[in-house]
């Protein structure tokens, strides 16, 4: 019998791979970054969790496609169901684990998502949400999921899920899909930025009046107005602006209607 290179497994991912020499793990792709500063000084190992980033307690964690192949982790986080957001990483452990996946790799399903991750939570199921380094993409989802069943914008809630993982870096194609996704949540904005005493400004030629929180009025008060009427005002069509008096029949002077 064949006995494998090493006697035990990873300590992180938990499969046989060479992981002190830097050899990644052909399963999962596990590798342990090693940084140096100079030539001289021995290699440092830097530490990077085993465990994902829990963004809401006892429910939502994410992480990394390294975070997802640790089973035994997971379950230790009572975490149970498994969103996979890259199309290209391999759902390992369907009898342990309630996995969903997106199929697109350039776009970002966020009703999608949503909608599996809704259904976790009425099963009260604790779920990771992850991509390949757990940095833009699957950050991205849960940006969406807070925005829209939190209510948070989207400074808000990126800043939520930074703090609780440092390492989130969303790619700039990810944010512009998170703005407009932002704007179908909430609206562009403007309405709520918009000065309801800013009225519309009718060019019939008038000045605006300054402090004036109404539209145009072409009656100052003091003195009369030919566009001054009683009640039960001259219909806007029985009269043209311009038009200019009909010519007197008979000689003499001639008397203007001011009503």
């Amino acid at each position: 019998m064949r006995k494998r290179e090493r006697e035990n497994p990873c300590s992180i991912c938990g499969h046989y791979h060479k992981y002190e020499e830097g050899e990644v793990c052909g399963i999962c792709g596990h590798c342990m970054p090693v940084s140096s500063d100079t030539a001289a000084s021995p290699p440092q190992v830097v530490h990077v969790s085993a465990f994902p980033s829990e963004i809401l307690p006892e429910f939502l964690y994410l992480g990394s496609y390294d975070n997802a192949s640790r089973s035994e982790l997971l379950k230790t986080q009572g975490i149970s169901r498994v969103l996979n957001t890259v199309p290209m990483c391999q759902n390992l452990y369907r009898n342990s684990f309630t996995y969903h996946g997106l199929d697109n790799e350039k776009v970002l399903q966020f009703d999608d998502a949503i909608k599996f991750l809704d259904q976790c939570e009425k099963d009260k199921a604790r779920v990771l949400v992850h991509c390949m380094s757990g940095k833009s993409r699957s950050p991205a989802v849960v940006i969406g999921y807070l925005m829209k069943r939190k209510g948070w914008r989207l400074a808000e809630s990126h800043q939520w899920v930074k703090q609780r993982r440092p390492t989130t870096d969303i790619s700039p194609e990810f944010y512009q899909q998170l703005q407009e996704f932002e704007q179908a949540i909430f609206g562009s904005g403007m309405m709520s930025a918009m000065n309801i005493n800013d009225a519309p400004t009718f060019g019939y030629g008038f000045p605006k009046i300054d402090n004036q929180a109404q539209g145009p009025v072409f009656n100052s008060g003091t003195t009369s107005s030919i566009f001054s009427s009683p009640a039960s005002s001259i219909p806007p069509q029985e009269f043209t602006f311009g038009a200019t008096p009909p010519k007197p029949t008979t000689g003499g002077d001639i008397t203007m209607d001011g009503s």
